[in-house]
């Protein structure tokens, strides 16, 4: 029992997957967090069954490895392990298999080998997906009552993951209708649907915010060609950056031999062009169909083993895969070292720690608030250990900070708040950092209430110009408890108007917090605006020098 019994012979894929995992290991502990890295971060310190924005597996996952090591290879620890252990899962689902040409699809596909040590809920995604894949394969040729319950687990996992995971089980049913003929498929899914209820309670009881977000609050208002023609470019990015398009080539042509095969191709073929199509509704994210990761790879090295046409192609991809390499070297260089200060290529990636502690000497043990971004409260955490917050103003999207409840941890204490100079705040200092110059504005007491929500009793209305149009709002204090207000100057309830990019001015009524909140039921007059056109109308809470904050959804007003 030798290393030449662990390295098999011929093979020596554990050697391969042991320098893929030392790899992985050591960018996971030498790069700074990604922005979003950061604001999962702070997911896994207010640990629930469900967030604004995604599904809580990510959160639990750093949670694990933060809670063994206290840094950027803590945040990570699970991530890398779980893509490792993707390539083997992957491995075993290919039937008859040649090593060579798995080591250099892999080697080609270069967002696998970078972004597969990343604390983001992709990395999870593309594990279940791979899980489940081989769940179904392994229920296809038995339907055993435990490969029903580990389907049924499996799906429920992928789900916790990121929500796409249902696109893969709808394509896989559509590849297979008999499916839905059988009934252990149906018992499969109603145990997933038990295992997801305690998600789909917290979206419940949160008034559905992700579906609103996803559904709704992304869709842009117009249609642009980029949006199109961005993700086609994207994909073949993601697919690798220099073989994408023969790596999805492969996989269109790849002669199917099983139901099993079917399904991967149905999900490859149905998810891309899924995607494709929400590409007229607004911009679409190239890394949302990293979950065809594995059927890419299964279906592009059984195509090349079964068409004799696709047999020169082992010729070019070593040297495809060679210089893959060497980009993803230096790339890796670079996400640890920047050696192109010049070049803005991911600076998050970079000097956030000396960024932290300048803003923290100028904090002095103050709390520091932030203004229209997660990210910039979540690395400041991350890399001072301080408290931040970040408040959003009524026409930047909403995130998980308008549902924790660390707001009231600021009431009537003295912060600060900074915000970069493209803000118009009225500020009381400024600074130079790492990554640019901030204002800051000294504030004591503080005071900001982005969970009062005001729900408009109508959300479409169509006006004359200049008309006075009257509006009843429900008033919810997301608080639950008493909201105590700054009698010196109270906050007031008010609206704004917006017109595509274009922000109107905000309008203030005479209606203090304190009397809004004992009310519930709100009347509020609107002044419609002069010109004709459609305009997103929103109502918001005016406190202190903050821009009016986002308190309620879009009402869509047309003007005649």
């Amino acid at each position: 029992m030798g290393i030449t019994h662990f390295f098999k012979k011929d093979q020596y894929k554990n050697l391969f997957f042991l320098v893929w995992l030392l790899l992985g290991l050591l960018q996971a502990g030498f790069t700074e967090l990604m922005d979003d890295e950061a604001y999962y971060w702070v997911y896994s310190r207010h640990l629930d069954w469900g967030y604004f924005d995604h599904p809580p597996m990510v959160a639990l996952l750093i949670k694990m490895g933060y809670s063994l090591f206290h840094n950027e290879f803590g945040v990570r620890l699970c991530m890398v392990i779980l893509n490792v252990l993707t390539l083997i899962i992957t491995d075993k689902l290919i039937p008859r298999r040649d090593n060579r040409l798995f080591y250099l699809l892999l080697c080609v596909m270069a967002s696998m080998q970078l972004g597969g040590m990343l604390a983001v809920p992709d990395v999870p995604l593309v594990f279940f997906g791979a899980f489940y894949f081989l769940i179904y394969r392994n229920f296809l040729e038995q339907q055993s009552w435990k490969n029903t319950l580990l389907l049924a687990l499996s799906m429920a996992l992928m789900f916790y993951s990121k929500y796409h995971g249902i696109l893969l089980v709808g394509f896989t049913v559509i590849s297979n209708l008999n499916l839905l003929r059988v009934f252990k498929f149906y018992v499969a899914c109603i145990i997933t649907t038990i295992l997801f209820l305690p998600h789909l309670y917290w979206q419940y009881t949160h008034d559905f915010p992700s579906l609103q977000y996803h559904l709704v609050e992304r869709n842009a208002s117009t249609y642009n060609i980029s949006f199109t023609l961005e993700y086609i470019l994207g994909q073949l990015l993601l697919f690798g950056p220099v073989a994408g398009w023969l790596i999805l080539y492969y996989g269109f042509v790849c002669p199917i031999q099983s139901a099993f095969e079917r399904a991967l191709k149905f999900s490859l073929i149905g998810v891309l062009a899924f995607f494709l199509i929400s590409t007229f509704k607004g911009r679409v994210e190239a890394n949302w169909t990293v979950m065809l990761f594995t059927p890419a790879m299964v279906l592009a090295h059984q195509s090349v083993r079964r068409k004799r046409s696709l047999k020169w192609s082992l010729r070019i991809l070593p040297y495809l895969a060679i210089f893959t390499l060497i980009l993803v070297a230096i790339t890796r260089v670079y996400m640890v070292w920047d050696f192109m200060p010049g070049v803005k290529v991911r600076p998050e990636i970079h000097h956030n720690k000396p960024w932290a502690a300048e803003i923290k000497r100028q904090a002095a043990g103050r709390p520091v608030v932030f203004i229209n971004s997660y990210q910039w409260p979540s690395k400041y955490m991350f890399y001072s250990g301080e408290l931040a917050y970040v408040v959003n103003n009524r026409y930047t999207r909403r995130n998980q900070y308008n549902y924790w409840d660390t707001e009231k941890q600021l009431w009537g204490k003295p912060v600060l708040i900074v915000f970069t100079p493209d803000n118009t705040l009225p500020y009381t200092d400024s600074f130079n950092t790492v990554k640019g110059p901030w204002n800051a504005y000294d504030q004591n007491p503080y005071y900001s209430y982005s969970l009062i929500t005001l729900v408009p009793a109508m959300k479409y209305v169509k006006v004359k110009r200049g008309e006075r149009m009257p509006f009843i709002l429900q008033l919810k204090n997301g608080y639950n408890e008493p909201v105590p207000v700054d009698k010196a100057h109270e906050a007031v309830i008010g609206y704004g108007f917006a017109q595509k990019e274009k922000v109107l001015g905000g309008v203030k009524s005479d209606l203090v917090l304190s009397r809004a909140i004992d009310r519930r039921i709100i009347r509020m007059e609107v002044i419609v605006p002069d010109k004709p056109g459609t305009y997103q109308l929103k109502f918001c809470v005016f406190a202190g020098i903050l821009f009016p904050t986002h308190n309620s959804q879009t009402v869509t007003v047309v003007v005649e």
